[in-house]
């Protein structure tokens, strides 16, 4: 039975069905193990504690509700969130993509740096939020160079890895022919390492969140960070789970933000249909 299961595969009508029913159903689930007496007395001292654990998904989404329609006070503090998270999703990506090319394409500084590299990636960066803070002040400052060194080591070594292994075969070929350094980079080099960068990419957008929220739990007066935090303080668990539901959707958006344009640019790309055809 399973294996036939693994065979069936819902068609792209359906898909979306299937993926909106379950989370329903996880959604529905949630719901009924935090309403009182569903949940075994030797779990909670009360039947109202699997609530304040876990929240209520009813009053989760009035507290959305009332964010965006019935008071609308989070647009300000979303705006800054976003902004935050866009920069370092931007610049360390940028930053990661060009800093891959060059130390793949020249020996001798990858020789010398790679060390330097290796060790400042194994450095746990959530612990320079507060010297960046130091640095940066408490505005969008500390908190864009945060997600930056989060999303710059996975772009930087996703970007390494996929020139390091282009094909010595296609790279003699191409020299053969009498391509150009330039020209190396743009047809041999960049098409190697672009599905290696929106790998890297679609990993990035979760990281620049992390960097914006965890640089505003740690000081700053506005962002979806400091609802949270402050909800936090007053035990309110229907506020925190809005809190990280609103950072899922955005993040989801952006990412499949990303997916669009690596659709463009990867038309070149067989499909795995297609290439199991051939």
């Amino acid at each position: 039975m399973s294996t036939v299961w693994n065979l069936i595969k819902p068609r792209k009508a359906t898909l979306r069905l299937w993926q909106l029913g379950l989370l329903v159903l996880l959604f529905v689930v949630w719901h009924v193990l935090t309403q009182p007496g569903l949940i075994p007395p030797f779990m909670f001292d009360n039947d109202r504690q699997a609530a304040f654990f876990f929240g209520e998904p009813v009053q989760i989404f009035e507290r959305i509700w009332t964010w965006f329609v019935g008071d609308a006070n989070i647009y300000q503090h979303l705006g800054i969130t976003l902004i935050e998270t866009l920069l370092a999703f931007a610049i360390g990506a940028s930053t990661g993509l060009l800093g891959g090319l060059w130390l793949a394409l020249s020996p001798m500084a990858s020789a010398i740096l790679e060390p330097y590299i290796k060790a400042l990636n194994a450095m746990p960066r959530i612990i320079l939020a507060p010297i960046f803070s130091v640095w940066f002040g408490l505005g969008i400052g500390s908190k864009v160079a945060l997600g930056v060194t989060l999303v710059f080591f996975i772009v930087f070594f996703n970007v390494y890895q996929g020139v390091k292994e282009v094909s010595p075969v296609v790279l003699a070929n191409a020299r053969m022919l009498g391509a150009s350094q330039r020209q190396l980079l743009r047809h041999v080099y960049l098409p190697s390492a672009t599905s290696w960068v929106f790998s890297s990419l679609h990993t990035s957008v979760g990281l620049a969140f992390v960097g914006a929220v965890v640089g505003e739990y740690l000081g700053s007066s506005q962002g979806v960070g400091y609802l949270i935090l402050q909800a936090e303080g007053s035990f309110d668990i229907n506020t925190v789970m809005a809190g990280i539901l609103v950072l899922t959707v955005f993040a989801l958006a952006i990412d499949a933000l990303v997916g669009l344009i690596e659709k463009r640019l990867m038309k070149w790309q067989p499909k795995v249909g297609e290439t199991e055809k051939l």
